[in-house]
């Protein structure tokens, strides 16, 4: 189905700037965009906007007939997998027509039942729970589900919908039980901004208490007998810089000042360990970090630091006992001598201990396997590593210092600790997928290594996973690197470049995107598409030295690695640049700008989402949020020569050539605080003035949102039936 031929595109009119820099000159004529409190800004994105919709109208059928595929592969009423906590079993549930989920929660105070009956139980008290598009009720898990429990809808403790009311905008950030389970910490966001408001309820009542506190960020934690509550605040950047106390029952006025971090390289988080006896303070920047504790039950004390910051160093921990003392379980990339351990290792160090020399190796330091996190509970440690580009969950008894590798059914699939704030189990909770298996929640017993799927994620629409293919290939990079890329195609898929195909890309901040499951996905690969994940470098696949080869001064190495990742398609068949379609958001996005430049000739369309493509005069501008943080990730501009113009020679901004760009879909959030709305507004506008083809660019901006894009599932369905929809007309795919 073609796009619309009639409309014409918006122009923004030049407004011409020059950006000055270490004898350099930049001239921007849309820098003007970037100033919100005009209003030809906002009438100009609205004419974007509009243009967009008029655009797309000849594939509104299309559309319809997207969403309400997504809609009939996922059960719309359905309950998340219960979670077990001090005699409480919490989920949420969510239901159809509904935007927003219900949490909810029931008693089991002897732990009495599992969590498949406890799923099983809350199901039944639905009606129609769990029934995908097709009627097939979704399954349960691999094991029985006692029929004597009694169907229990639970207590509603939060519901999401009824507090996004009619708003356009909602997302929930904190959600934060008291040890007691009589109050919730909670925190909501109403324009995309990601600055929440934190307000306390009472379970037992359902209202909320008075108190609350305005500007919080992510991450908190409750003192041991629950009177205060930890938070975290951004600074006017945007950067996470302080840690306060909030006393229930008191005015935030009152609120503690627990710690401040001065270096503007480094965000603050806070959280409470597993075992509930420390609440731990984070400095992390891009290449250092420095951990500070408190004890739970002191709501008075002063943060006290379990190993000094060094620059270079990183570190993480989580609290243990071992022989009945307690220890924090290290991860680190610096040994007890000072030996620089590239992808990390596990130490031991005693609590109140801070010399670095009095590490103890827990599990030794492998060069070829990165050490990713480590959990700590009662009896064993849990340490996700990636050997290879393969993640895999080792499990190590804290007593005798035995170890194993948990098997998985797939060797490429993507696996992570769920939700499970029990210490003192043996019962290790995952989730485990891969690109043809959908997600389950998996219980693990870490002692007799028995396996238990409690839920596996419904796929309706008539899904049979025996119909896709799944393949890791190799492409070679201009400097002779191998680059993974993860493969999903139809089996019955011909390799004659007839295919289309999208791929996906990130490589940035060592972020490992793994080969996981997509119900959105399905929609293109039962319309013929073939779907690769290219696992560039700037990204943390193949370990840190795939990263560090990636950033910085290397960072074209992420572009090359992609276009090597796109030839190597056509090369084997697969597609063909008439059929390849390119995808990314935010530094993903800024790879989609690098790409569409470098090769044009290489991709019939680019989808970029709030794309980081006007890199320079970000980064040299530090009153901006997250930049003086990001400049350990791409360089200082601002003050570096050298950063400048090897920023420069890739920013796609200031290198938008006369040629003839692929198709392009562009998405902005005017409420962004991560990737300025500007940024992308300005690309298309320049990209319009200056391509020589006559594809359509597309640039749509969310007004009321902010990185995310949407909130509510189906608006999220809508606007990547919108996305797809666009990618079918741009190869001219069957709808």
């Amino acid at each position: 189905m073609p796009l619309a031929d009639t409309p014409t595109p918006p122009v923004a009119p030049r407004r011409p700037t020059v950006h000055s820099a270490h004898g350099d000159q930049r001239p921007d004529d849309w820098d003007w965009l970037a100033n919100r409190e005009d209003p030809e800004v906002i009438a100009y994105l609205e004419a974007e906007n509009a243009y967009a919709a008029a655009l797309l109208k000849p594939t509104e059928p299309l559309q319809d007939a997207l969403f309400q595929q997504i809609r009939a592969r996922v059960a719309e009423t359905d309950i998340s997998t219960p979670v077990f906590h001090r005699g409480w079993w919490y989920w949420s549930r969510t239901v159809a027509g509904q935007q927003y989920a219900v949490h909810c929660r029931r008693p089991d105070p002897a732990h009495r039942l599992s969590a498949q009956e406890v799923l099983a139980a809350a199901r039944a008290a639905l009606p129609g729970a769990g029934v995908a598009g097709d009627g097939t009720p979704p399954p349960a898990g691999d094991g029985p589900a006692a029929q004597e429990v009694k169907p229990e809808p639970g207590e509603v403790v939060l519901d999401e919908n009824e507090l996004a009311g009619d708003g356009a905008y909602f997302a929930l950030g904190m959600f934060d039980v008291r040890p007691d389970h009589e109050v919730l910490a909670y925190s909501t966001d109403r324009d995309g901004s990601e600055r929440y408001t934190l307000r306390f309820r009472d379970l037992g009542s359902g209202d909320d208490l008075v108190d609350v506190v305005e500007d919080v960020y992510y991450g908190s934690a409750w003192s041991a007998t629950g009177r205060a509550s930890y938070y975290v605040k951004p600074d006017k950047a945007m950067r996470p810089w302080q840690v306060w106390r909030h006393r229930l029952g008191t005015p935030a006025s009152r609120d503690q000042l627990v710690f401040e971090e001065s270096d503007e390289r480094f965000f603050v988080s806070v959280g409470l360990t597993r075992s509930e006896k420390f609440v731990l303070v984070t400095s992390q920047s891009k290449m250092s970090s420095e951990v500070r504790y408190l004890r739970a039950d002191d709501e008075g004390g002063r943060a006290s630091v379990v190993l000094p910051r060094r620059e270079g160093v990183e570190y993480d921990v989580d609290h243990a006992q071992k022989a009945g003392h307690d220890i924090w379980l290290v991860r680190t990339n610096c040994g007890p001598d000072g030996e620089h351990l590239a992808n990390f290792a596990v130490f031991e160090l005693p609590v109140g201990q801070d010399d670095p020399a009095l590490l103890v190796p827990l599990l030794p330091y492998r060069p070829e396997v990165k050490v990713e996190s480590v959990d700590a509970f009662v009896n064993h440690a849990v340490v996700l590593e990636r050997e290879a580009g393969t993640e895999q969950l080792r499990v190590l008894r804290l007593a005798d210092g035995d170890q194993h590798v948990v098997a998985q059914p797939e060797a490429a699939c993507t696996v992570r600790g769920e939700a499970g704030p029990e210490w003192s189990t043996a019962t290790l909770r995952f989730s485990y997928s891969s690109l043809v298996s959908p997600p389950s929640s998996v219980e693990y017993d870490m002692e007799s290594r028995e396996r238990r799927v409690v839920r596996q994620a419904t796929v309706g629409g008539g899904y049979d996973p025996a119909k896709y293919v799944t393949e890791r290939a190799w492409a070679v990079a201009p400097d002779g690197a191998k680059v993974p890329i993860s493969i999903v195609a139809p089996a019955s898929q011909r390799r004659d470049g007839t295919a289309p195909c999208l791929l996906y890309g990130y490589g940035s901040y060592e972020h490992c995107v793994g080969p996981s499951f997509s119900h959105l996905r399905l929609n293109l690969l039962e319309r013929g598409f073939v779907f690769a994940i290219a696992h560039v470098r700037g990204g943390g696949e193949m370990g840190r030295a795939w990263y560090e080869q990636g950033r910085l001064m290397s960072k074209r190495n992420t572009f090359t690695d992609f276009i090597a990742c796109a030839e190597h398609l056509v090369s084997q068949g697969w597609t063909s640049p008439g059929r390849l379609v390119a995808r990314g958001g935010s530094a993903g996005g800024l790879l989609m700008g690098a790409v569409a430049n470098m090769r044009p000739d290489l991709f019939a369309a680019v989808v970029a989402e709030v794309p980081f493509v006007d890199v320079v005069t970000t980064m040299s501008n530090d009153t901006l949020p997250l930049t003086v943080t990001e400049w350990e990730e791409w360089g200082n501009p601002r003050d570096d020569p050298e950063a400048y113009a090897y920023m420069k020679s890739y920013s796609p901004y200031d290198n938008v050539q006369p040629v003839a760009y692929p198709a392009m879909y562009v998405t902005a959030g005017l409420n962004d605080p991560r990737v300025g709305y500007w940024e992308p507004a300005k690309w298309v506008a320049k990209l319009r003035a200056t391509q020589t083809g006559a594809r359509p660019l597309v640039l749509r901006t969310e007004l009321g949102a902010g990185h995310q894009g949407p909130t509510g599932r189906y608006d999220v369905w809508r606007d990547e039936a919108r996305v797809q929809a666009f990618i079918l007309a741009a190869v001219g795919a069957d709808g």
